[in-house]
This record gives structure tokens, C-alpha cells and sequence, in this order.
């Protein structure tokens, strides 16, 4: 589906790290007068409802779900697929709130297309299965112990994330620099648009590795590029990619003139009698050691490290969760991609907030989430997410994630961007003058509440 959209007014971005400019009427930043003197606005709409508008059943449900709330809706007389019903009570019942047309910001990877290979598997989310998803594309990968990834390269950077067991990446960039390294669940790794890698599960975990990839926006389908019970996630930033799309060693070698291969290594050409005629992809090998050496290159070691141990990274605890940041400040090679690891714990909230200027790619790694996205002009609709699905929300959609689930709640928030920015709805209303947001509706008490920090993760109120 393809969506238009009109532009209404082009904004120029500001400075990051620019001298602040006074205004000339500008105050200090004091504590501004209370609001208990100023007169409330008058209403000119209705008020909003206060009545319950959560999910209204989950996956334990033992009844048949039925698309009904309060006074609206009626029985499904259809067939329906209980299963899925019961996972997304908020698409056949959805809260009262929700309006207009927001498009599916959710996609599970149950239900993408798996390549099975030898020595692992391989599936993938684009713009052919999530079309709001254009800047961004996800891969998750599982490697057997020992299987490889083979040598490879894309048009766009790879960002990537480990769910489990622990993997090996090596690379060398445009200078002749090389680079290996292993990672251990919860680390990252990330190559720039075109330098060549591989990836091979340890036997550190008997049973391989797994993880994500992210890579930026090309569109692409699932083809050529998954094998291995390496479990990883790629985030491509380009929701047109395609792990199919992937320029492979094997692919080309075996594209290339025999002889034209003996002139190019300066050997006899009997010395690729075992090259394979097509791409390897994913496939079984013996597993490497975590302490593997690479020859030594005369340009030496690559400047920037393409691995990060994510996992060491302690968290910054909040009310209600945690959330850990990384982003070219810290992971200077990954100029392209920064993500945020957030928990938060049973009836707890990632607080209401947007991105202003970069799409959100998001990955669930445990629990249940509920999500409302608001698309201006009256237009929000509401998804439920469990551990395995991926979500989107397109930049400065205002949205939240609630915890809905009895379990602690963990996602990454992913972003094609040098750093991860959001803008926080209370903080917002907090540092604006009270009697103006006051004019907006809110009461004394509240206002007086709001935190002039940024709160990320809100506890139970």
C-alpha cells in the first residue's frame, strides 16, 4: 500500500550544540508564578471520557473473544482465529480512543517466510511485509555451533543485536585494517554500508547462537541472505532491504572465469576445483575458539572497534524500569544507527513522548506490551505486542508502551540515527508556563507534579 501525504510546512532542524540565543523578552529559568490565580480557560468542546479503556481480555482467555465494548460492536456470527484475537485484543475491540486511520505499525516474526539451511535459518521484516516500516529492515539469524554466515558485504549499513549464545565477527575496512571479536548475548555489533564481514556461532552454547540485525532503508525481500543457527537480529537501515539482496563471496567467486581467478590470485587454476558453484549462505563449520588471532594486516587493527559489549553496560534504574543508551557518543563506528535497551515492570509505562525527527524500529525481546500511536489530526490506533514481535512508529508520532503483562516488559527502541532523542509529553508541559498549559485543561495540583526531568520509565500511579 502506498500512502501519500501532503506537506504542509517545511521546518528547518536546529543547532545541535549551538550557543543558546536570548530571546529579548526572554525570563530566567526560575520557578514561574502558580497557577491557583489564573482564571480556568472555557471549555469550547466536550471533555474527554474518564471511563476504562484497557485490553479487555489476553492470551489466557478461556471464553470466545467478541468485537464489543461497552454499548459498541456486536458477536462475530463469522469464523475468527481465536488465537490471534486473544493476542491483539485491542484490533478486534479496541479502546474508545482510537480513531481515524493509523497504519499497522506491527508485524510478528512468526509469520515471516523462514530460509532453512544447513547450519541454521534465517527470516526477515521489510517494507513487502510492514510497509509503514520505510527507513528500517530487520533479520534474525540463528547459527548451529560452528555454522557461518559466509563472507559478505551489503549496500547498507548492518546493525546488529545477540539474543543468545555467543557469535564471531570478523572484517576488514577499506584501508586493509582488520578486526575480530566475540559477542556475548546482549552486545552489538555494526558495519558501515559495503565492508565485508562474516559471522560464525561459538560452542560456547551447545546449541549456536542466535540474534537480530537492523539494516537502513533499501527494500528487499527474503532470499539469499539467511542461514545459520546463529539466532541474530540485523536492523537494516532501509525497510526496502532484502536478506536475499546480499553480495556473498561464494556468488561471486563462482560468477567469475576460472581462469580469470587463477590470474587474479596468481595460482593454477586446478586450485579452485572446490570452489561451489553457487552462494553458501549459511553453513556448517568447525567452531572457532574466542580467543581466534587474525593474520597480522601491516595497516594494523581497524581504528574503530565494530563490536560493543552492550551486555557491560550497567543500566540507569528509573521508577518503574530501567534504560540503557548507546549511540555514536559511545559505539563511535555506528555513525548511522542508535538504539536504547528499556524494561519496564508490570503495571509501569515507557512515559508518552515522540522522536522528533527519526522513525523508531522496535524489537520486544520479553514480555506484553500495549501501544498507542498518535498520527495527528485526530487519527490513533492501538497494538499489542508480545516477546518476537516488531513495531514502528514513524517520527514524531506522539506514543507510549505500557506494560500489560504480570512480567517485566523488554524491547529495544532503534533508531537510523548518530543519537537516540525523544521529547517527553510531561517534562515538555513542566518546563512551559503554568498558566498556559493550565489553559489546556490541566489543574493546580497536576501541573504543580509534572517533573522538570525526564522520567523514560513511569511506576504505577
Amino acid at each position: 500500500m502506498i500512502i501519500s501525504s501532503c506537506i504542509i510546512a517545511l521546518c528547518l532542524p536546529g543547532l545541535v550544540n549551538s550557543a543558546p540565543v536570548r530571546d529579548v523578552g526572554a525570563t530566567s529559568g526560575s520557578d514561574p508564578t502558580p497557577t491557583n490565580s489564573a482564571a480556568q480557560s472555557t471549555a469550547t468542546v466536550p471533555f474527554i471520557s474518564l471511563e476504562p479503556n484497557g485490553p479487555l481480555w489476553d492470551s489466557t482467555f478461556q471464553g470466545s473473544p467478541q468485537p464489543i465494548r461497552g454499548s459498541l460492536g456486536a458477536t462475530l456470527l463469522g469464523p475468527t482465529d481465536d488465537a490471534i484475537v486473544k493476542e491483539n485484543p485491542d484490533f478486534l475491540a479496541p479502546p474508545s480512543t482510537d480513531h481515524g486511520s493509523v497504519a499497522n505499525a506491527k508485524w510478528p516474526f512468526s509469520m515471516s517466510h523462514n530460509r532453512l539451511q544447513t547450519g541454521g535459518w534465517a527470516r526477515q521484516e521489510n517494507i513487502n511485509t510492514l510497509p509503514i516500516a520505510t527507513e528500517m529492515a530487520g533479520v534474525n539469524m540463528r547459527l548451529k555451533a560452528g555454522a557461518i554466515r559466509e563472507l559478505h558485504w551489503h549496500t547498507t549499513a548492518e546493525w546488529a543485536y545477540v539474543l543468545s549464545g555467543r557469535t564471531q565477527v570478523t572484517s576488514v575496512d577499506t584501508n586493509g585494517k582488520n578486526f575480530i571479536s566475540t559477542l556475548s548475548p546482549g552486545d552489538l555489533w555494526y558495519f558501515p554500508a559495503g565492508i565485508p564481514h562474516s559471522l560464525q556461532a561459538t560452542a560456547d552454547d551447545p546449541a549456536g547462537s542466535e540474534f537480530i540485525l537492523v539494516c537502513l532503508s533499501l527494500f528487499a525481500g527474503l532470499n539469499s541472505g539467511f542461514n545459520g543457527v546463529i539466532s541474530h537480529m540485523k536492523v537494516l537501515a532501509n525497510g526496502a532491504f532484502s536478506e536475499d539482496s546480499t553480495f556473498s563471496m561464494t556468488d561471486w567467486i563462482s560468477h567469475v572465469p576460472a581462469e580469470v581467478l587463477a590470474k587474479n590470485f596468481q595460482t593454477n587454476i586446478s586450485a579452485f576445483a572446490h570452489i561451489p558453484d553457487k552462494e553458501l549462505y549459511i553453513f556448517p563449520g568447525v567452531p572457532p575458539t574466542d580467543d581466534s588471532s587474525l593474520p597480522k594486516s601491516p595497516q594494523g587493527l581497524v581504528d574503530n572497534p565494530f563490536s560493543f559489549a552492550f551486555s557491560k553496560v550497567a543500566p540507569t534504574k528509573l521508577n518503574g524500569g530501567s534504560v540503557k543508551i548507546v549511540d555514536s557518543r559511545t559505539f563511535k563506528v555506528s555513525k548511522e544507527v542508535a538504539a536504547a535497551e528499556v524494561t519496564v515492570e508490570p503495571g509501569a509505562i515507557r512515559e508518552l513522548h515522540w522522536h522528533p525527527t527519526q522513525d523508531e524500529w522496535s524489537f520486544f525481546i520479553e514480555g506484553k506490551g500495549r501501544v498507542t500511536i498518535f498520527a495527528a489530526q485526530s487519527n490513533a490506533r492501538t497494538f499489542d505486542y508480545q516477546a518476537g514481535d516488531i513495531g514502528y512508529v514513524p517520527a514524531s508520532m506522539g506514543h507510549y508502551v505500557e506494560n500489560i503483562g504480570n512480567t517485566t516488559l523488554k524491547f529495544l527502541e532503534i533508531f537510523k540515527s548518530e543519537i537516540v532523542e525523544d521529547i517527553s509529553l510531561s517534562n515538555w508541559l513542566a518546563l512551559s508556563p503554568p498558566e498556559l498549559v493550565k489553559a489546556h485543561g490541566f489543574d493546580d495540583a497536576t501541573i504543580a507534579h509534572l517533573p522538570k526531568t525526564k522520567q523514560t520509565v513511569i511506576g504505577p500511579a
